[in-house]
């Protein structure tokens, strides 16, 4: 089993600034990615952003350049820098740890972090 701690989340006004980070601990093996997801009210989850083991990223086609995510293999643990966050960015964010192969492959979720933007 595999643990997902969030933080980071809040309300801000449009233009600022967040950092979110999860770590995650527990029966760890073969992590291929850490990242992000988001889901606003009514809306599907979408991908945010991904960081790779291999230290390749992958962002979801909104972020346009206003956010960054980094990762501490080390610590199993991943950031999310964003600036310049939208009214639109508004939604519950989830820390994903994906990896493992074939029939030992693995998916956890954490419980979500609220980001709120608005003046």
């Amino acid at each position: 089993q595999v643990h997902l701690v969030e933080s980071g989340g809040g309300l801000v006004q449009p233009g600022g600034s967040l950092k979110l980070s999860c770590a995650a601990s527990g029966n760890i093996f073969q992590m291929y990615a850490m990242g992000w997801y988001r889901q606003a009210p009514g809306k599907q989850r979408d991908m945010v952003a991904l960081a790779i083991k291999d230290g390749s990223a992958r962002y979801g086609d909104f972020v346009m350049g206003r956010f960054a995510i980094s990762m501490d293999n080390a610590k199993n643990t991943v950031f999310l820098q964003m600036d310049s966050l939208k009214p639109e960015d508004t939604a519950i964010y989830y820390c994903l740890i994906t990896g493992g192969l074939g029939t030992q492959s693995y998916d956890y979720w954490g419980q979500g972090t609220q980001v709120t933007v608005s003046s």
